[in-house]
């Protein structure tokens, strides 16, 4: 299975010039707890940073910053891990794991943003191939039961 197969396709972008504020307004807007921090050298979103609720929590709220002043730049995660919609599921997920993150930014060919990966789209997969199994057993014991009587 590839990332393409199981990603959120619409991930939530934002510039690193933008507002901290303007981040967490995004976000709540959005229902999500991380964006994508891009720049578009050429046309393409490219990935260069990733920002997280626990991030403005972490960096600003705690601290008490001044989040008037602060810039998504300022507080991101600068080089996000990311992986290619190509990919094989099982190697993006290993790189989760090495890397310690829930999240990857999704990349086409040409390295723009093209969706997200997560551990939710991960077990939301792994659910309906759980799913599948347990019918395909059910199914074989009641075909036993059927040619065995």
């Amino acid at each position: 299975m590839q990332v393409r197969d199981i990603c959120t396709h619409e991930a939530v972008s934002i510039s690193p010039a933008a507002s901290v504020v303007e981040a967490a307004r995004l976000m709540r807007t959005r229902h999500v707890g991380v964006l994508v921090v891009v720049e578009q050298p050429n046309g393409e979103r490219i990935p260069v940073g990733v920002l997280t609720d626990r991030d403005i929590v972490l960096e600003v709220v705690a601290p008490e910053a001044p989040c008037a002043r602060l810039r998504v730049g300022d507080v991101m995660t600068r080089e996000p891990v990311t992986c290619a919609e190509e990919e094989q599921l099982l190697d993006a997920v290993a790189r989760m794991r090495i890397c310690g993150v829930r999240r990857l930014p999704v990349t086409n060919p040409k390295g723009g943003l093209c969706g997200l990966l997560s551990l939710d789209d991960i077990y939301g997969a792994l659910a309906v191939y759980m799913q599948e199994m347990s019918r395909a057993l059910t199914r074989g014991q009641s075909r036993e039961m059927e040619v065995r009587t």
